[in-house]
């Protein structure tokens, strides 16, 4: 007995021994920030220049230009990037979902080979946080202003600004909590930039004298799409309240409590505020405010606005992570851990931002499938370098393993990256797969799967029986549909084939059946009404 205790201890001694070489990894994650909402990504927002902070990191390692989400929605990307497995095989599916914190998770694995771990910020999978040495986490979506937090001891109300605070938290246990004997997995993870877009209050006034760019596809009418796409509920034209998202007066005898997918969550913060923070907020939008109560904008001309005040706030939120970024880059340079520090940017899903006529997420489409992913790892990946493969959040996982020297559990679904990051050029997948599960719910998007590879994509929209084809290269804005056309049927038919096979291949079986006529046409005419 004694000997067995005594090579279980060498053993662990061991792994501890070996970690110590390995280097730490700091994950910067946030929560539905585009990435043609990054400068490096060279999007039609560059000359904004957002991201100042998120483009030196950029400058400093490896971008990844084909960089996708599995599923487009904050709570299932999460689970997906805990577990390296497809939503349906981890459990969460669609937001609402609880997440089984006993299962298999790259954190726990890495505990396992001697690293420190800590999870601070937004969590958004209703069980609390398993494989963590440290955990501090917003319950569900969280607050911007004095928000609560969930530890082992209880919850807490912090007051302040929710992005600051995260970042001074992984800041103080990165200075005063984690061994400094282990190597370190540090999860930093910010509410900003969700709906409803509050910033900080130093940044209420940023943007003010600029007109930012619209996108080219703000008007569209997806007189081209399937009917899913006239069923949504994610306009800025119709669903985007003026009162409750985006802090305007109701005007033109408007009910603020009418549409749909209202968000009252802002509005409610605005009461936990201090009297100090509610008087500069205050101060202001008031003025902005009155300037449109006095103008009697209608149509495309409020369209416009509604944009403008709605882009604006989301900038500004992201404002505050690109500083967070700068903070704690500029602490591991101070503290001497930026060469043994991976350094890892992402977050859960892309955008629209006014693309389509559209705020939010949960398509196939590529401004909410595509998803920033920025890495630095200094000494092994060449500084300005971009990666063009096919890469999802299903890689993350595989990935934090390999950089750790841990194996790499066999049913993990996707693969490691670090081979990318090295600058080399392996044998990789030629199409990734998609699916989206939550439907009827908030915003009304079908549910649908699909395929893309780097010239196609095909979506299928099981529930109503229809189908999208699109040629990314003619058509980068997903504007032509072109199911229909003979020119593209041998393309259709070797992808329907392909998409099959990445379906048994990730081991979907899911009920993909249509719903009968009768609902198809309620939905259909709840659109139109």
């Amino acid at each position: 007995m004694m000997r067995s205790l005594a090579v279980l201890f060498l053993l662990l001694a061991s792994s501890v021994a070996q970690a110590a070489d390995r280097p730490n990894i700091l994950f910067i994650f946030t929560d539905d920030h585009a990435p043609h909402a990054i400068g490096a990504y060279n999007g039609w927002l560059k000359d904004v220049d957002p991201t100042p902070n998120i483009d030196r990191l950029a400058s400093q390692g490896m971008l990844f230009e084909n960089s996708f989400c599995t599923n487009s929605i904050c709570g299932p990307s999460r689970a997906v990037i805990l577990t390296g497995k497809h939503s349906h095989l981890n459990g969460f599916m669609r937001n609402g979902n609880r997440f089984d914190g006993d299962q298999q998770t790259f954190p726990k694995l890495l505990q396992k080979v001697g690293y420190q771990t800590a999870m601070i910020g937004k969590w958004h999978l209703s069980s609390d946080p398993q494989g963590f040495d440290h955990w501090t986490v917003l319950p569900g979506q969280g607050q911007y202003y004095n928000p609560d937090f969930k530890t082992p001891e209880g919850r807490m109300t912090v007051e302040g600004y929710c992005t600051d605070i995260v970042t001074d938290m992984a800041l103080e246990w990165l200075k005063e909590q984690r061994d400094q004997d282990q190597p370190f997995m540090l999860m930093c993870q910010h509410k900003a930039p969700h709906r409803t877009w509050m910033p900080a209050l130093r940044h209420l006034n940023l943007y003010d004298d600029v007109e930012i760019p619209e996108p080219a596809t703000l008007f569209d009418d997806w007189k081209d799409n399937a009917s899913p796409a006239h069923i949504q509920e994610m306009e800025i034209d119709g669903h985007l309240n003026i009162v409750y998202d985006v802090f305007g007066p109701p005007i033109n005898n408007w009910d603020p409590e009418a549409g749909k997918s209202v968000d009252r969550s802002g509005f409610r913060n605005l009461k936990k505020m201090t009297p100090e923070q509610l008087a500069a907020w205050n101060a202001a939008f008031d003025p902005k405010n009155k300037e449109l109560e006095e103008a009697g904008l209608t149509g495309k001309e409020l369209v416009r606005w509604k944009y403008q005040r709605y882009i604006r706030n989301y900038l500004r939120c992201i404002k505050g992570v690109d500083e967070s970024v700068g903070r704690l880059m500029a602490y591991l340079d101070e503290a001497g851990l930026d060469e043994n520090t991976i350094v890892i940017y992402s977050s859960d899903q892309g955008f629209y931002l006014g693309d389509h006529g559209w705020y939010d997420k949960r398509w196939m489409y590529e401004e909410s499938l595509k998803m920033p992913l920025i890495v630095k790892w200094p000494g092994v990946t060449k500084p300005g370098s971009v990666d063009t493969h096919l890469v999802q959040n299903l890689d993350y996982a595989e990935t934090f393993l390999d950089v750790a020297g841990a194996e790499i559990p066999s049913d993990m679904q996707g693969r490691s990256l670090v081979p990318l990051l090295k600058g080399e050029n392996p044998e990789w997948r030629d199409a990734i797969y998609y699916h989206y599960f939550e439907f009827p719910s908030v915003h009304m998007v079908a549910r649908h799967y699909g395929i893309r590879n780097e010239r196609f994509k095909l979506i299928r929209f099981y529930q109503f029986g229809e189908w999208e084809f699109y040629d990314l290269k003619n058509d980068p804005d997903e504007l032509q549909n072109e199911y229909e056309n003979p020119e593209y049927a041998h393309i259709i038919r070797d992808m329907k084939q392909e998409l099959e096979q990445l379906r048994e291949h990730y081991g979907d079986s899911t009920d993909v059946s249509e719903m009968p006529q009768e609902w198809k046409a309620k939905f259909r005419n709840e659109s139109e009404g």
